[in-house]
């Protein structure tokens, strides 16, 4: 195996971790949201943190962090969720975490900054080649390959 084949793998499989684990921590966030709090108990706390429009965007946040997790989990649209969570985490950091400094144990904003960050680097990096994103580019650029061979054999 070359280094170049090497590097890809490597970076591959980090992709992979990278989206696995986010994906987890979103998904969870988004199940305690819908599933245990409930909707109504999501609005009265997006309400209670200055959110605008609590009663659209408490569910609207809960939906995205659970069915965004489980994208990213999948490596399924992976830079359209990747970009609607890191969206979400900076109304975080603005809305909510931004006048407590930067810990999490103050209620700063390092946990949604890291998990905003992470989440933006999958939206420009793409899912790698161990997503269900690679099946269909892969298969696109099988054909492609497949139809310049074929253009060059003519």
């Amino acid at each position: 195996m070359s280094s170049h084949a090497a590097r890809s793998t490597t970076s591959h499989l980090g992709l992979l971790i990278a989206r696995l684990v986010l994906g987890v921590i979103f998904l969870l966030h988004g199940y305690q949201k819908v599933v245990q709090w409930g909707f109504p108990a999501v609005t009265e706390s997006f309400a209670g943190m200055g959110a605008p429009m609590p009663e659209i965007t408490g569910p609207v946040v809960a939906v995205l962090e659970l069915v965004g997790g489980a994208l990213l989990i999948l490596g399924l649209l992976t830079r359209v969720a990747g970009l609607l969570l890191a969206i979400d985490m900076v109304g975080a950091v603005v809305l909510v975490h931004a006048q407590n400094g930067v810990f999490v144990d103050a209620g700063g904003w390092e946990l949604v900054g890291a998990l905003g960050a992470g989440a933006l680097a999958l939206a420009a990096a793409g899912p790698g080649r161990f997503a269900l994103d690679a099946l269909g580019g892969g298969s696109r650029r099988r054909r492609s390959a497949a139809r310049s061979s074929a253009t060059a054999e003519a």
